[in-house]
């Protein structure tokens, strides 16, 4: 069997799992969704979140098999002590490739509540996967360039206002809100766009992550810092992780309390901005050296894994 599933035959088959597992759970997710819509009674609606929930985690935990017994997929994760099953958290992380995704959902299955992400607007149509995050609640921003406001000022806040009501509906069951807050993948031609000070980083955007932690009042507890490092790289990465090439996956969980000074006004206290701004720096200086010392020790173990991340 193993020297069947090699290569594109392996991954080509991990792929097909993913795909009709996608479709089997979007069916009920999205007719639980419609009758969500149809019956907008606000107990209908948390019994229906409830169930929608609970079909999210089973997709979830069919892809994570998926990954360990196709895919081969091997993690080596640090830090779960500290984080709670039923607590609202907010989930930080580094953005280098699409695995990112799949490697946190199969990190926390299980572990905390449903992971939700904030997603591009034009995700929504990707056929079947984009109707099933909305019928999730996913939120969709739309980014705007700092030039496209100055044309069209009327949208600015336009994305804030989003976040403020996908947190409403947060606030009835315990989720995880995930969020990337570079804002984008990181390659080394957007590092030099940006002028990053950060080696292995794009630079943080601190307004959305500031303003969910407001809008959720009080609900959400921890922050949930996590860093990936993929030793091998991330050229060919999501092809790589199909057939089970990619090696060990680092992960590190670091629990971070949410204090009382990390609740303000972003938009209209210029003080907190700036405080919330240098923390945010400060955390991702951290994960700068976390990301180098988790390389090296890769590169010490297994001296094949001297390459770029």
């Amino acid at each position: 069997m193993k020297k069947i599933l090699t290569g594109p035959v392996r991954g080509s088959f991990t792929l097909l799992v993913y795909a009709v597992n996608t479709v089997v759970c979007a069916i009920p997710i999205l007719g639980t969704a419609m009758l969500k819509l149809i019956f907008p009674v606000s107990f209908w609606r948390r019994i229906c979140d409830k169930i929608l929930n609970g079909l999210a985690g089973t997709w979830v935990k069919i892809n994570k098999m998926n990954q360990r017994i196709l895919g081969r997929v091997r993690l080596d994760v640090r830090g779960l002590d500290r984080i709670k099953k039923k607590e609202w958290s907010l989930v930080l992380s580094n953005h280098q490739s699409w695995v990112d995704i799949l490697v946190l959902q199969n990190v926390f299955s299980g572990k905390i509540p449903f992971l939700k992400f904030f997603i591009k607007k034009e995700l929504f149509w990707i056929p079947l996967l984009g109707q099933t995050w909305w019928a999730l609640d996913f939120p969709f921003m739309k980014r705007y360039s700092r030039k496209f406001l100055e044309k069209y000022p009327h949208l600015k806040g336009k994305d804030m206002e989003i976040t403020r009501r996908a947190c409403e509906k947060f606030k009835h069951i315990p989720i995880s809100i995930m969020n990337f807050v570079e804002g984008t993948r990181f390659s080394k031609k957007k590092r030099k766009e940006q002028d990053s000070q950060y080696r292995h980083l794009l630079n943080p955007r601190a307004g959305g992550i500031a303003h969910v932690i407001m809008a959720m009042e009080g609900r959400l507890k921890r922050i949930l810092d996590v860093t990936i490092v993929y030793p091998e790289g991330v050229k060919n990465n999501f092809w790589n992780f199909l057939c089970g090439r990619l090696g060990d996956i680092k992960v590190k969980v670091k629990s971070i309390h949410i204090s009382k000074d990390l609740v303000g006004d972003y938009v209209d206290d210029r003080d907190f901005r700036a405080h919330f701004q240098k923390w945010l720096n400060d955390l991702w200086e951290e994960k700068d050296r976390r990301i180098e010392a988790l390389v090296a020790e890769s590169r010490v173990l297994n001296p094949r894994a001297d390459r770029p991340i």
